[in-house]
């Protein structure tokens, strides 16, 4: 049989579940995904000051390869959106500013000092998404920022927070497309704290003076990201999920959800219409931790695909941003980046080949069996010949083939570095 009529047949056996395959493949198309800058070059930067890791970042393993500076980088990426099918985004951090070798201070950045990325999201036609980095820093050595207790080092991280929410915004208006501006930090304790009010009440006051400037929400849209814990602040997080979620409530912003960020036995699915009943929108981190939050490479595992399902039973796919974020340095990186886009796409496309109208007929009846057995009947339909098929549609390898063109990439580019 070739390839066209399998997915006929795929799409013939949808059909008598009340799916409609073409329809899925166009929805999917329209999703967009960001990918993460910081995966190709181990989060290293390409500050000119640069230093050592902290903050409780660490990227594992040391596979050749990794990009050395901005234009390795975008190549990089550029070869890995080649082999993902699909709308995207490129997600940068503050330290990835390119000064043509000269010292800057992050309180001191400038939309010029990023100028090289968005000439390349232009020219790909991408828009561009911004976070500003408060780790790997001298003034961050203490394990607090906007939180800390030296007036002094809270105003530089003020500062440095002011200035990436106008180049965010400046990414946005250049390009004609709204960027999102997500803020974590890593503040917090490795034991328990005698006071954990102080910290939270500091953070709060930093975080009134970054928010007080008013930004064009066409041009940008702020975020706030919260975590259990973290290397070093394994007992106290000054900016948890409770803490950000009040926060983002209150003024507007948005609530981070990494999926790396919360207890093992959370599911970040369930809270996407927890939130989504009262909030406008939520920013998804697709992340995938093993015993803690390790930033391992997403993968189609069952965390992923119920945060699909989710989004879309509850038609949140325009209000539910959605950004990868991980860093594994064991294997090579580029495939690593394309590993993560096709499984959080594939992950919607399960979740759009799901019967929905019919389970929740079920649901609505009273009739949990039929539901239960819908649902587990339906794990088994030929999703992956309509993956293939919206992988001819875009272009881009099917099946393992993409691998091959990263196996050439390396032994002609990457191993060369």
């Amino acid at each position: 049989m070739n390839k066209s009529a399998l997915y006929k047949n795929a799409r013939d056996v949808y059909a008598s579940y009340g799916v409609n395959t073409d329809l899925a493949i166009k929805k999917l198309a329209a999703v967009q995904i960001s990918l993460h800058c910081w995966q190709g070059d181990d989060v290293a930067g390409t500050e000119v000051s640069n230093g050592a890791l902290s903050g409780g970042i660490m990227a594992t393993g040391n596979y050749p390869g990794r990009a050395r500076n901005g234009d390795e980088l975008r190549a990089d990426a550029d070869f890995a959106l080649k082999l993902a099918p699909g709308k995207h985004r490129m997600n940068i951090h503050a330290k990835y500013a390119e000064t043509n070798g000269r010292p800057v201070g992050r309180n001191e950045l400038k939309l010029e000092h990023f100028g090289r990325w968005i000439d390349w999201a232009k020219r790909k036609g991408l828009a561009l998404d911004f976070n500003p980095t408060f780790f790997s820093h001298p003034k961050a050595a203490s394990g607090f920022t906007l939180s800390s207790a030296d007036e002094g080092i809270r105003n530089f991280w003020i500062e440095h927070a002011l200035l990436s929410r106008k180049i965010a915004a400046g990414m946005g208006k250049t390009l004609k497309k709204t960027a999102i501006n997500n803020l974590w930090i890593p503040d917090g304790y490795k034991d328990e704290p005698a006071d954990r009010k102080s910290p939270r009440e500091r953070l709060k006051k930093s975080l009134d003076r970054i928010y007080a400037l008013k930004l064009p929400k066409h041009d940008m849209i702020d975020a706030v990201e919260g975590k259990l814990f973290g290397l070093g602040s394994e007992s106290y997080v000054t900016g948890s999920y409770d803490f950000y979620l009040s926060y983002a409530a209150k003024n507007g912003l948005l609530p981070t959800l990494d999926m790396g960020h919360f207890h093992q036995t959370e599911s970040v699915a369930d809270k996407i219409s927890a939130l989504l009943v009262n909030l406008d929108s939520v920013l998804i981190h697709i992340s995938r931790g093993v015993r803690w939050d390790s930033d391992h490479v997403a993968v189609l595992n069952d965390e992923l695909v119920s945060l699909a399902r989710e989004i879309v039973r509850g038609g949140y796919t325009e209000r539910v941003y959605l950004a990868l974020d991980y860093f594994d340095a064991s294997i090579n990186r580029v495939a690593a980046w394309v590993i993560g886009l096709r499984a959080a796409r594939k992950a919607l496309l399960y979740a759009l080949l799901e019967p929905r109208a019919t389970l929740k007929a079920y649901e609505a009846d009273g009739n949990l069996t039929a539901r239960l057995a819908l649902s587990e009947e339906s794990k088994t339909l030929p999703a992956g010949q309509v993956w293939d098929e919206f992988c001819r549609r875009n272009n881009v390898p099917e099946g393992i083939d993409w691998l091959k063109e990263v196996e050439a990439y390396e032994k002609s580019v990457l191993s060369k570095r």
